[in-house]
């Protein structure tokens, strides 16, 4: 935790403390694409809370097909079976589950993916901090460099039909690693010719993030299972999905109880789904969210650049998913704190410490463009002003 505040309220891009302090809200992991406490997701679970908040888990219960029925309409064609969870890292888990239904013991993921912190979703998180307290994990799990079709093609070999492959269309806790065009398309290519399993986690980078529905519609890629979470709260009710192919989905609707939960498709978090849906549709939070992405990547660039260029490595993103790589990792928690003194929210990215965070909302307008604009100048005016760049002493002509 930065800063020492503690959050009291929040609505729209804007988090209020117990002090009176208003923030704008760049941070909060993905979740608040729709912006917090949005009045349409809100009334939805108000109206849910007052009439059926739990269900008996025997009888029909109609809120988890009508979310169920919003997320196949927007997610990429030919995935319409949908289990719904409390957490992305159950999703993870449940995908894992649909591969080993068929027999897809063998896990392939990326370097510095991540994927949670449950034990299945752990194994395909591939980072050893995280991982070594808690081993042994699942076994016959391996993790190839992201962004490189080669290194996939050499793990995954003639035949991969025990195997499931699980990537991020663009890495988030790595720090926003973006992959060369048509990698995404290469990976599919690569499943579907040795038989592998091919999960796409769009927990982060699904509904809209990216600027595009999905990370997966850039390059027309269809999973056999994807996964979705955060911006499906609508910043109001925790929930997550993994939404199949009918054929990957077959085991559990053969047997629906080989996988349940207590709190899956709660109709209170059914209502958030669905509604946070309809609210991405109807206010064009997709187009939006690739227009000020663009905006944000260019003001922040420009003012890095200008203030503080020999501390910053890169500044990248796509969409309101943005980077920026410091040079040293102590100098992130600066930043952060600096941005927090100005009045804005950011995030660390758990597998890349030399990388600050944006993902703001989708909604944000042009006084909110403004504000942070002015506290990225001043957090990079102080940043700069403690860490100068060094004199260096001219040359000396040589003697004569």
């Amino acid at each position: 935790m930065f800063g020492g505040q503690i959050e009291a309220s929040s609505a729209g891009a804007v988090v209020r403390t117990s002090d009176g302090r208003e923030f704008l809200n760049c941070g909060g992991y993905g979740v608040f694409l729709a912006g917090a406490c949005h009045p349409r997701v809100v009334r939805a679970v108000e109206q849910q809370v007052r009439t059926h908040p739990l269900s008996t888990r025997l009888l029909l219960e109609p809120s988890a097909a009508h979310a169920a029925a919003a997320l196949a309409r927007v997610a990429p064609p030919g995935l319409e079976r949908v289990h719904f969870t409390g957490s992305g890292a159950e999703a993870v888990e449940t995908a894992l589950k649909l591969a080993r239904s068929q027999g897809r013991r063998r896990l392939v993921s990326m370097v510095n993916g991540f994927h949670g912190k449950t034990l299945g979703a752990l194994t395909v998180t591939a980072k050893p901090l995280y991982q070594d307290p808690f081993r042994p994990l699942l076994p016959d799990a391996v993790h190839v460099p992201f962004g490189d079709p080669a290194a996939l093609a050499e793990a995954l070999g003639s035949d991969a039909s025990d195997t499931c492959v699980v990537v991020e269309p663009v890495q988030g806790e790595a720090g926003v690693v973006i992959p060369p065009d048509g990698y995404l398309k290469q990976v599919e290519q690569l499943c579907r010719r040795t038989g592998a399993f091919l999960v796409v986690d769009e927990v982060m980078t699904g509904l809209g993030r990216l600027g595009t529905w999905w990370g997966a519609d850039r390059e027309e890629v269809t999973p056999d299972v994807l996964l979705v979470g955060k911006a499906l709260s609508g910043g109001v009710v925790p929930v997550a999905a993994a939404i199949a192919t009918d054929e990957a989905f077959a085991a559990f609707d053969r047997d629906p109880f080989l996988h349940t939960s207590t709190f899956s498709a709660a109709p209170v978090a059914m209502a958030a789904a669905r509604a946070s849906i309809e609210v991405i549709e109807e206010e064009g939070l997709v187009g939006r969210a690739q227009r000020s992405g663009a905006r944000i990547l260019a003001l922040l660039t420009d003012i890095l650049t200008t203030h503080c260029p020999h501390l910053v490595r890169e500044v990248r993103g796509r969409g309101l998913l943005i980077a920026v790589e410091f040079r040293d990792a102590g100098l992130v928690g600066e930043f952060i704190l600096d941005l927090l003194d100005h009045g804005v929210v950011v995030n660390h990215s758990l597998n890349a410490h030399a990388v600050a965070r944006f993902t703001p909302p989708a909604i944000l307008t042009e006084g909110d463009l403004e504000r942070l604009a002015t506290a990225v100048e001043a957090a990079a005016r102080a940043l700069g002003a403690r860490a100068p760049l060094p004199v260096t002493e001219p040359s000396q002509p040589p003697h004569q």
